[in-house]
């Protein structure tokens, strides 16, 4: 992007207020029409800035588009190593999981961003539908080429929680993980993953991180379709949060995530991924294929799998969902689940 460009999407990007084309012009010791071009030329480039009679330029802050996304992720101190440096933004899409496999299949690099503002087919697990509320959800999907086995992919979704978790404890200190991918308030669902993969034994090709984030409630309410608690991270943190600044976090901390991943290998993520657990030392209520289980959530096995210890013996969950279900005493101390 142009330096003066830089220049002036930085200083709208630093104020909620109107910066006057005089200023501008001034700063950079440009023309009113100078500043005029660079502004349209930051408008083509799908940056919304309005103009404002007698005030100047003010940019929507919730504008989400791969030159702001870019420049928000270029002035980060710590720079993305691997995501984020080819992104896309679509109005409308079937779904942006579908379209990050499409883009992988025709070979994009790893660390492709893909948002859509609308998801005309958007899947959560066991194939579940995913409601995407338009610009009131943020739906993303990141493409990576890790060079693991197929059997530890499912690490990759745990990853993507902690990252995820890291991104938005900031906004809601109160967020927490339930195994396994889904971020909860006060035990309201608010975000979840979705990760798949295309492999052949023994070489994964493609893995793509889908997310859904509901940043606020739609004002016609929640559809009637959907049954369990749900919330919305504008409602839990108490104050309008950005698309945009979400976008942003979540991508530096998943790059972070990921390089440590790549780096430190599964122990260090399974670490942060216990520490942020809803569930982590209380009893549970895990559904599977075959009806449920009630145990203690005691650990997380090295390839994803929840650890729960019923009647003194452990026992390995896999596939499923679990129920926070109270109490525990554990070592004097009550702990309750969220």
């Amino acid at each position: 992007m142009n330096a003066n460009r830089d220049t002036i999407l930085a200083r709208l990007g630093n104020t909620s207020s109107p910066v006057s084309g005089d200023d501008l012009a001034h700063e950079l010791g440009l023309s009113r029409a100078g500043i005029w071009k660079h502004i349209q030329s930051l408008r083509d480039q799908g940056i919304e800035i309005e103009s404002l009679s007698g005030r100047g330029y003010l940019l929507k802050s919730d504008t989400v588009s791969p030159a702001m996304l870019s420049h928000k992720l270029e002035s980060k101190q710590r720079k993305t190593k691997r995501l984020g440096h080819q992104i896309m933004v679509l109005d409308e899409i079937d779904s942006t999981n579908r379209e990050a496999m499409r883009q992988a299949e025709s070979d994009a690099e790893e660390g492709l961003v893909i948002i859509a503002n609308e998801q005309t087919e958007g899947r959560g697990r066991l194939g579940r539908s995913w409601f995407t509320a338009g610009e009131d959800a943020l739906a993303i999907s990141i493409l990576l080429r890790p060079k693991v086995a197929p059997e530890h992919v499912p690490q990759l979704s745990l990853l993507t929680a902690v990252a995820l978790h890291r991104a938005l404890v900031n906004y809601v200190p109160n967020i927490r993980i339930k195994w396994p991918n889904d971020l909860l308030v006060d035990g309201a669902k608010v975000a979840g993953i979705l990760t798949e993969m295309r492999a052949e034994p023994g070489q994964v090709h493609a893995v793509v991180l889908g997310i859904g984030l509901n940043i606020r409630q739609p004002l016609e309410g929640w559809p009637k379709e959907i049954t369990q608690r749900v919330t919305d991270l504008t409602t839990a943190a108490g104050k309008p949060v950005s698309r945009l600044h979400i976008a942003t976090d979540l991508i530096e901390a998943l790059d972070e995530c990921y390089d440590t991943y790549l780096t430190h290998g599964f122990a260090r993520i399974r670490e942060w991924w216990w520490e942020a657990h809803a569930a982590s030392g209380h009893m549970v209520r895990a559904h599977g294929h075959d009806g449920y289980i009630e145990g203690i959530a005691e650990a997380l096995d090295e390839d994803g799998a929840l650890l729960l210890r019923i009647d003194g013996q452990l026992q390995r969950f896999v596939a499923g969902d679990i129920e926070l279900t109270g109490k525990l005493m554990n070592n004097g101390d009550v702990g309750t689940a969220a």
